[in-house]
């Protein structure tokens, strides 16, 4: 019979502590890196699925708001695309007659109401998706970033607004007579037709989109609420303000939109011609501004509509979708 060795002794107590220790079934790095990853998905995965709120509480408030607000957005409309006075303007809606008020609704209602949802529902999950997945970004990094590409993302919807200018303008009122007659004359032009003005709107609603996430909680925290009455002012107000301050920031590109989506067929010209085109044809800034009053008291009402309606869906949740703690940053 061997005799062990001091050496051998040792080595055996050593292997005989590390089998006590360890678990037999104890995970392996590389199970645990599997599990940290699964974690991981699975967060992504539920931030995802929590953003559904945000998408139909941004629906609900565009909606309500283009019922209310389109008869003033007409007017404005008749002011930038033909050069009109607010009296001309208000007074060619009025021979249109009450049948042809709403004419050209539908491209606004549907497309107000997918960009309010995606502006909303985008912002959050993109928001979402740059917090799990950085940690160096702070809360104003992430918002900058979301914003931006939510109102990119937003884009995908200019051939609406193509074509609510077409219907909008005087001078295509015999060629075309609705939403989906207007669609489908424009395929004779290709595809590149319904995106007429993309890059007005990519130049307007990325800066825009982040100014409104950036500034909407501190302007609306400045304003005191002890019930549900005045939160619903509150928000009101704070998203009137915002709304109609951007809106009037951003009026001469809303000018060259329109002034590049009127023509049909024919070059595309960038926003930088389309504004001096404009210039030239009126003579001054001054002119370039015509219907920012109207624009300005359209945006008032729009973004206090849109701000209240979003946060009253959100704060009582009103289609049901909302996690006990999920709340809008």
């Amino acid at each position: 019979m061997q005799s062990s060795t001091p050496s051998s002794a040792a080595s055996d107590a050593s292997s005989l502590v590390a089998q006590t220790a360890t678990p037999r079934n104890a995970p392996s790095s590389r199970n645990m890196e599997d599990v940290s990853l699964a974690k991981k998905y699975a967060k992504q995965q539920m931030a995802g699925r929590k953003s559904s709120p945000e998408f139909m509480n941004g629906a609900a408030a565009a909606f309500i708001n283009i019922i209310v607000t389109f008869p003033l957005n007409k007017v404005m409309f008749r002011q930038q695309a033909e050069d009109m006075r607010l009296a001309q303007a208000v007074r060619s809606v009025q021979d249109d007659g009450l049948r042809n008020l709403y004419r050209g609704v539908g491209p606004p209602l549907l497309q107000r109401t997918t960009s309010m949802a995606i502006m909303f529902g985008l912002y959050d999950w993109y928001y979402k998706l740059f917090q799990n997945n950085t940690s160096s970004m702070g809360h104003w990094q992430c918002s900058t970033l979301a914003a931006l590409a939510a109102g990119s993302t937003e884009a995908v919807l200019a051939p609406f607004e193509r074509v609510q200018t077409l219907l909008q303008h005087r001078r295509y009122t015999e060629r075309f007579d609705n939403m989906w007659d207007t669609t489908s004359k424009l395929k004779v032009y290709g595809l590149r037709e319904y995106y007429r003005g993309l890059s007005s709107v990519l130049l307007r609603n990325g800066p825009s989109n982040a100014l409104f996430f950036l500034l909407r909680d501190p302007l609306r925290d400045m304003i005191p609420s002890s019930s549900e009455e005045q939160s619903i002012a509150r928000d009101f107000v704070s998203g009137a303000l915002l709304g109609a301050s951007l809106s009037t920031i951003f009026y001469p590109i809303n000018v060259a939109k329109t002034m590049m989506q009127s023509r049909l067929g024919g070059r595309h010209v960038s926003v930088l011609k389309a504004l001096q085109a404009v210039l030239k044809e009126r003579g001054s800034w001054v002119a370039l501004y015509r219907g920012v009053h109207i624009n300005f008291t359209r945006s008032l009402i729009s973004w206090g509509i849109i701000n209240s309606t979003y946060e009253f869906c959100r704060r009582n949740d009103v289609f049901g979708l909302q996690e006990p703690d999920e709340g809008f940053r």
